[in-house]
């Protein structure tokens, strides 16, 4: 059954069964995107239809509260590790579409909100780009009725196609967090994304020189972007991405063994159980940093537990993928083998900024102050 909105798109009433659907579409199509420049237009749709793009905001604006409590938030970590064993490009749109979402309902007015559920409900893509271009990061500079962008973005996942950017921006009262409007295709440049994985989440650089921005579009205090616990606190959602691609490595290994017939070989169950072992680890550091992000615990505890989690995954993601290809042998290596891709798309998508601070911070957050919030 499903609730039906004032534009006629559709919100599941179950959102992880949505997600799945969602993610048999994008395996489906997944050798198909695997090129460079390729963008998961389909699945994208499929989203919205599903009233995906819409679930994390509250009831209140139409959604289905993944954003909301404890529970929320396990929720919507089973949402993204769904849609990442379907495709993990799609997964990190997914997730960049909620971060800006969270963001804009953590820090925005009760008019921006308003503004955010509407464009949802009309199709907007939305996330989140904060990495700036060398030495020359965007700045914010003032401008009559409000400002005017200097400089590009980078790294840019959903360049062309996110039309409801959040951006970080120098001003001069400090970092800022901006929501330009853009149209499709417009000011994206995908030339510089060579990377050997995530080929379809259409990363590359965006110029937003000379665009306007009015005052409305300006959200937040300055410098709130690093608050926690939604700056490093909030990377559970990625690492809950991750593990879905984890989840669909241990499936396509499980596969492969057992159409060998070589699901009964000692040192094949030994590297198999190692990863299920190591998908397990991660599933459990996801969902309990997803229930403290949701808790009322401290924001820097939050933060730290994060951090710790990322290592966690990172290792146990590494763990998979080595099981993975010394029992596949040289077919995980080949295209168009599914594991090939996906192997590719999650060595790349492990990638992520200063994992070494990451962990140091978690450590000194657990050595000096508080326990592990287990259970």
């Amino acid at each position: 059954m499903t609730q039906r909105l004032t534009t006629g798109r559709a919100l599941a009433a179950d959102p992880l069964a949505a997600a799945q659907r969602v993610a048999s579409l994008a395996r489906a199509l997944g050798a198909a995107r695997d090129a460079d420049g390729a963008f998961p237009d389909s699945e994208v749709a499929v989203l919205h239809d599903e009233g995906l793009l819409l679930a994390p905001l509250p009831a209140g604006l139409g959604g289905a509260g993944l954003l909301q409590g404890a529970d929320g938030l396990r929720r919507l970590a089973r949402v993204l590790a769904a849609i990442g064993a379907g495709s993990l490009p799609l997964g990190r749109l997914y997730e960049g579409h909620v971060n800006a979402l969270g963001l804009i309902q953590a820090y925005g007015t009760e008019a921006q909100r308003a503004a955010m559920a509407e464009d949802v409900r009309a199709g907007h893509l939305f996330g989140v780009w904060a990495t700036d271009d060398g030495a020359a990061p965007l700045r914010l500079e003032d401008a009559e009725g409000g400002g005017v962008l200097r400089g590009r973005k980078i790294l840019a996942s959903g360049a062309g196609r996110v039309t409801r950017p959040l951006v970080t921006a120098r001003a001069a009262d400090g970092l800022r967090m901006v929501l330009p409007h853009l149209s499709p295709r417009e000011r994206a440049d995908l030339s510089g994304w060579t990377a050997q994985g995530m080929r379809a989440s259409a990363t590359g650089a965006v110029d937003l020189e000379g665009l306007p921005i009015a005052t409305r579009q300006c959200l937040g205090a300055p410098e709130q972007y690093l608050a926690e616990p939604h700056f490093a606190g909030g990377a559970w959602r990625f690492l809950a991405v991750q593990s879905g691609g984890m989840a669909e490595a241990v499936a396509l290994l499980r596969e492969q063994l057992r159409a060998r017939g070589r699901d009964a070989d000692p040192y094949q169950l030994h590297r198999a159980g190692e990863a299920a072992i190591a998908l397990g680890t991660a599933r459990l550091w996801v969902d309990r940093a997803a229930a403290l992000a949701g808790s009322d615990a401290a924001p820097d505890a939050i933060a730290g537990f994060v951090n710790l989690a990322r290592r966690a995954v990172e290792r146990a993601a590494l763990e998979v993928l080595e099981a993975a290809q010394r029992s596949v042998g040289l077919m995980a290596f080949m295209r168009p083998q599914p594991l090939e891709r996906v192997a590719r798309d999650l060595a790349t998508y492990l990638r992520q900024p200063a994992p070494d601070r990451a962990l140091a911070q978690g450590a000194a957050h657990w050595l000096e102050r508080d326990p592990l919030p287990w259970p």
